[in-house]
């Protein structure tokens, strides 16, 4: 592994711990040359490939990256770690291997993102929500807030 400080081609690890089952290992690093401590995270990469089928018609295979860049920008200065982030695009991607279709669209994945976060953090539900609805005005963003105390009075 690369140090992503000085760029040294050896790093040697400190600590490993394993997560959701598994599936991800966390290691912790250190580069011998400058000192730099930082963090990688491994997981299994699955064989099946799944098709997301976009609003527009277009197809393509499933990122995971690109769910996990949407729900670290929702959780941006939410008191949230990266394991937790990570723990919830996990969750999201085993619904979807689980649910057996070859391809899904977008907008299920949306959903099942709204709902991981929403058991997560209300404030990171919202910020996802009001990109992924793309809400236009302010009584959008009120009508969810609203939607998400009535949820909360009936629990």
């Amino acid at each position: 592994m690369r140090c992503p400080k000085c760029k040294a081609s050896e790093t040697r690890v400190i600590e490993t711990r394993t997560a959701d089952e598994g599936r991800i290992v966390r290691r912790r690093r250190e580069c011998p040359q400058c000192s730099s401590r930082f963090t990688t995270y491994e997981r299994v990469e699955e064989k099946k490939v799944i098709w997301i089928s976009k609003k527009d018609g277009r197809r393509e295979a499933f990122d995971r990256e690109k769910i996990f860049r949407g729900v670290r920008k929702a959780c941006e200065k939410r008191p949230i770690s990266l394991e937790k982030m990570e723990e919830v695009v996990c969750k999201v991607e085993d619904r979807l291997l689980a649910a057996g279709a070859g391809e899904i669209p977008s907008s299920r994945i949306g959903e099942l993102v709204m709902e991981e976060l929403a058991e997560l953090d209300k404030v990171a539900y919202v910020r996802f929500a009001s990109v992924y609805r793309e809400f236009s005005d302010l009584a959008s963003f009120q009508k969810e807030i609203s939607d998400i105390l009535e949820r909360k009075r009936n629990i």
